[in-house]
């Protein structure tokens, strides 16, 4: 399974260049086609409520012309619900959302709001659509998902991440090691539980092989760390290269 690793590129950042400006460059399409040419298995993007980079018609766009897999990343309220039963990616990937928050901040609370997410699920089923969950490394969390009916669960990377910078990136520091456990762990009880197990959030280039590496791991979705690293090599060759890494790293574990 480890060798089967995908790559979801999040082109957010694209559409958060372009709103700078307000205008119409540079284009999130331009860089799904970029992306997919590099080696992704599939786009993502995150239709916020105050739409403040991907807007409404990217993501039609997107769904127009995306031949890889779409990955919609949204609030589960009513009116993203609506937007992704219409359009129909391939995936709809819930997550929390607030409005001061510079990117996702912890995972999504599935144990406090279970009949609420229960029913956005059974829509987004209806209309034939994988759910994912974003969650972090918690058991009561990965069995409140199992239980509204989430096929995947997206475990929260960052506080892996946010230890392996903060202890000189070094892979086999003990703080590194510990959150790296939580993150398999997890990763085990998600697929007991016969869901599929994703990871993402603050990965790069220097500390995604520790996740890549762990047992039954189907994605990663990455944005930042890809959008920055393009800005100096072009968005085809930084695609190129973290998939290098993922599937190098994969590869040596089966």
């Amino acid at each position: 399974m480890s060798a089967m690793i995908e790559l979801g590129v999040n082109i957010d950042h694209v559409a958060t260049i372009r709103q700078a400006r307000r205008t119409y460059e540079p284009d999130p399409c331009w860089a799904a086609v970029e992306a997919h040419l590099g080696g992704a298995d599939g786009i993502t993007v995150h239709l916020r409520e105050d739409r403040r980079h991907i807007q409404d018609a990217d993501v039609l766009k997107l769904r127009e012309l995306t031949q890889i897999k779409l990955n919609l990343e949204m609030a589960a309220t009513d009116e993203m619900v609506g937007i992704a039963c219409r359009l129909k990616p391939e995936m709809a990937m819930l997550v929390p959302e607030g409005r001061h928050e510079v990117t996702t901040e912890g995972g999504l609370d599935c144990t406090g709001q279970e009949a609420k997410l229960k029913t956005a699920i059974a829509r987004l089923a209806d209309a034939g659509i994988v759910t994912s969950v974003f969650i972090d490394a918690e058991l009561p969390q990965i069995e409140a998902a199992a239980r509204i009916g989430a096929k995947v669960c997206e475990i929260h990377t960052g506080p892996y991440a946010h230890a392996f910078y903060a202890d000189g990136r070094d892979a086999e520091a003990p703080a590194v090691l510990a959150e790296l456990d939580k993150v398999r762990v997890a990763g085990q009880a998600i697929l007991d539980l016969g869901m599929r197990f994703n990871a993402g959030h603050a990965l790069n280039y220097y500390n995604v092989q520790p996740i890549a590496c762990l047992p039954g791991v189907r994605e990663l979705h990455i944005g930042h760390a890809i959008i920055s690293r393009s800005v100096f090599v072009g968005l085809r060759e930084a695609v190129r290269e973290m998939k290098a890494l993922m599937r190098e790293a994969a590869y040596r574990s089966a």
